[in-house]
């Protein structure tokens, strides 16, 4: 019989204090000595920091390309380099169901701490409960991770205030894979897509170089979410090529058959890069090293009122909106 997540194990005792130290700490490569067993961390400080925590729930847990625990770890540092930050530690909080398979759980924190181990970030603190049979689906991941706001560059600029027209619209690669791919597991179809999930460190460690105006992972919501996002706070008005849009075959093919608008669908591992014209397409150069699909998709204009406008291959527009209700839970 395959080992299982007991009860006890979140009870506070014996048992937790060896699973934590026997079989947690094992799997993400930790040690005490940075402080995970004190009631909480003591970090090297920083003249600027940024930060972010996120919750994952992902269904299925193991998708094609990676599961909860990559998608974890890959959430809370992107969100912080979105910022122009240097990720430097990061927490992680695990709600596990009673009977959840102990191979499933090495998997998913052997794949969380790889990825943070990739790009130096550290595991600082974290925090464990165990819930009863049924109240819980498997297990629940929250992480925060914590950057150093001028660790790549003394760099204030990155914020949607800075946006003005004439800036370009770049997207770092090929759309709607991540929600896709969850999409295909979770309905059984045999669809070869591979979820984007990866930490755009290098991506935009490579970019700041240049004059950029704004970074945004385009999770929830997707390319639409985003876009509308950012022109709602800059109060301008984006205007958007679909033929310099990537999207793959099998994406639009699964997206026709469900009936869903691939721009609205999950990534894990493609943002959204506003920069000024003239640094255009250097920065497209940049990112094409990571994702032979990136490519500036449009411009910012001045408007009387903020919206996305997409320019279709016929020569015609629509309005492109904000995706309406939940339109596929748990991708993340």
């Amino acid at each position: 019989m395959q080992k299982q997540v007991l009860l006890s194990y979140g009870g506070g005792g014996d048992e937790m204090n060896e699973f934590l130290n026997n079989f947690i700490l094992k799997h993400i490569h930790a040690d005490n000595s940075q402080g995970l067993s004190e009631d909480a961390a003591v970090c090297d400080g920083f003249s600027k920091i940024a930060f972010s925590t996120d919750s994952f729930v992902l269904d299925p847990i193991f998708i094609n390309g990676a599961n909860i625990g990559k998608i974890a770890a890959c959430g809370s540092i992107n969100d912080v380099l979105m910022m122009g930050a240097k990720p430097k530690y990061l927490t992680l909080g695990l709600i596990l169901e009673e009977g959840f398979l102990l191979d499933d759980l090495a998997k998913i924190l052997n794949d969380l701490s790889n990825t943070a181990k990739e790009f130096e970030v550290g595991i600082k603190c974290g925090d464990l409960k165990v819930v009863p049979k049924g109240k819980a689906d498997k297990i629940y991941i929250n992480t925060t991770c914590i950057g150093d706001a001028n660790g790549f560059i003394n760099n204030n600029k990155i914020s949607t205030k800075n946006i003005k027209e004439g800036d370009a619209i770049i997207v770092s690669g090929d759309l709607g894979r991540h929600g896709a791919c969850v999409m295909a597991a979770r309905f059984g179809f045999n669809y070869d897509i591979i979820s984007d999930a990866k930490c755009l460190y290098n991506e935009v460690k490579d970019i700041l170089k240049y004059d950029i105006k704004c970074l945004r992972d385009a999770t929830r919501g997707g390319l639409s979410s985003v876009l509308n996002e950012l022109a709602k706070s800059s109060g301008l008005e984006f205007i958007i090529n679909e033929s310099d849009i990537s999207i793959s075959d099998g994406v639009l093919g699964l997206c026709e058959l469900l009936g869903f608008d691939a721009l609205e669908l999950a990534n894990e591992g493609t943002f959204v890069c506003i920069c000024s014209k003239e640094d255009a397409q250097n920065v497209l150069k940049e990112l094409k090293k990571y994702n032979d699909f990136a490519n500036i998709i449009g411009v910012v204009h001045k408007s009387k009122s903020p919206s996305v406008k997409l320019n279709n291959s016929y020569g015609g527009s629509r309005i492109l909106q904000m995706p309406k209700g939940e339109l596929l839970p748990r991708i993340c």
